[in-house]
């Protein structure tokens, strides 16, 4: 019963913070603009929720505002953790692919990659020369997995973040280049990206 009762408070608060988010003066605005966003990323249930009862389109905006920048603030702190804990390519691109999926599942991320590398280190051994090597990771991932290749767009970010380079099996060279960093790494073979302006290459 007390939960019930502390949702209806929450509800209201939030209501009645909206319904100041419409007053056109500026400080009032920011005032409660903080507040909502002090609340941290638990409160967009109650805001999306809020969004679908309103009729007024001001306020709607307003709301779509805040959730924005309530995924914006939760994204800084992953990054922010990511920068002072693990700072691995993986995380980091995980990370970087919430800012357009903010409720991104990262199992299938980490299990796609996984499957990857299983598939890789099972052709592996110590025998083999680092062209060899190369060899039997490009099979793999382009010829049993079918990664696709396309060209640069900016127009087009799901080519570049991980997770719809892994479901769609199709990348351009900074987003497929990202995922061969990300298994070369697992793998322990020597491959860095290469700093040439307006390129993005790999070498062993």
């Amino acid at each position: 019963m007390l939960q019930n009762e502390t949702t209806v408070v929450e509800n209201r608060e939030i209501k009645a913070l909206l319904q100041l988010i419409d007053d056109p003066d500026e400080e009032i605005y920011l005032t409660v603009s903080d507040k909502i966003i002090s609340m941290g990323k638990g409160i967009i249930p109650n805001l999306e929720n809020l969004w679908e009862n309103s009729c007024n389109e001001s306020i709607q905006e307003r709301i779509e505002q805040l959730i924005h920048q309530l995924h914006y603030s939760d994204l800084t702190r992953e990054f922010d953790l990511w920068l002072n804990t693990s700072g691995d390519l993986l995380s980091g691109s995980i990370v970087v692919a919430k800012y357009h999926y903010p409720d991104l599942e990262t199992n299938f991320v980490l299990q796609e990659i996984e499957k990857l590398r299983r598939n890789i280190w099972l052709e592996l051994n110590n025998y083999l020369t680092p062209l060899e090597k190369i060899n039997v990771l490009n099979s793999i991932f382009y010829n049993y997995y079918k990664q696709k290749g396309a060209e640069i767009n900016y127009d087009s970010p799901e080519q570049f973040l991980i997770n719809k380079v892994l479901e769609s099996k199709c990348g351009n060279a900074i987003g497929n280049g990202l995922v061969y960093l990300i298994l070369t790494h697992l793998l322990d073979i020597p491959v860095r990206a290469v700093n040439i302006p307006r390129q993005f290459l790999l070498a062993y």
